[in-house]
């Protein structure tokens, strides 16, 4: 009689595959002291020089540029000067701004890059992905501030009083007034960016944005007044109104992409 063949139980070890939902360990570059001041002078270099080649550009749209603000400056006879150096003074002011304003993107990233080794993956993922639009919001921000804000400022103050105070002012002031509005409008256009890195990294949810909004009306119209050289209250308004308009566009962007 033939005996029966029984194949043996072989069982087969099937390596366990990781989880998606499994935590992952971040790995920091670690650096010395020595390789991270070698990496700030790097950037530094790097910045300093795009700078450099933007200002050779930003010379040729200088003086188009103070045509523009003498004639939304309501200066028809021309900018008023105290000093005999004051216009190559107030020239190489405003190209270097304007420098400044060309090689932005490249000053972000340079920053971005310096700061880099020391965040995690989710960290540098979230900061990459938000540096064009913190680029873009920030022109929008200046040109909102150059083409609306501050023309409509100028016609009410050069129109306050004019049968008493003729209005002559200084070119100093005129190119500080601009500056510091244009600057403020760029900051403050960053709204958006800053209220969905917060969500995202889990600092601070849509829902309490939300429940923050009375809060944030108080805070933007003081950020309004701040940055409106003007002390009326039109002025201040037109500018912070676009800026409440932002903060409900961070919560919308925070609840639909962020946590």
């Amino acid at each position: 009689m033939a005996r029966s063949l029984r194949m043996p139980n072989v069982r087969l070890k099937v390596p366990r595959l990781p989880r998606t939902d499994e935590p992952y360990e971040d790995i920091f570059e670690e650096m010395s002291l020595q390789e991270h001041l070698e990496e700030l002078r790097s950037r530094v270099v790097k910045t300093c020089l795009s700078i450099g080649v933007a200002f050779i550009a930003a010379i040729f749209l200088t003086r188009p540029l103070l045509k523009f603000i003498r004639d939304k400056a309501q200066a028809d006879q021309g900018i008023d000067i105290l000093s005999p150096t004051d216009p190559i003074t107030v020239f190489m002011k405003v190209a270097l701004y304007i420098a400044i304003g060309f090689a932005l993107p490249i000053i972000i990233w340079q920053l971005v890059g310096f700061l880099a080794p020391g965040l995690t993956r989710r960290e540098k993922r979230y900061l990459f992905m938000s540096l064009p639009f913190v680029s873009l919001l920030f022109v929008a921000g200046a040109a909102f501030g150059s083409l609306l804000a501050a023309p409509r400022a100028f016609k009410f103050l050069s129109g306050f009083m004019s049968d008493i105070f003729q209005w002559s002012p200084n070119g100093m002031e005129i190119i500080s007034f601009y500056i510091t509005l244009m600057i403020g409008m760029g900051i403050a256009f960053e709204l958006p960016i800053v209220m969905l890195l917060l969500s995202t990294l889990n600092i601070v949810s849509w829902r309490r944005m939300v429940k923050f909004r009375k809060y944030a009306a108080m805070l933007i119209l003081v950020a309004g007044a701040i940055i409106t050289p003007t002390p009326d209250p039109f002025n201040m308004l037109f500018v912070a109104a676009p800026i409440f308009v932002l903060y409900e566009v961070g919560i919308i962007v925070s609840r639909i992409f962020g946590k």
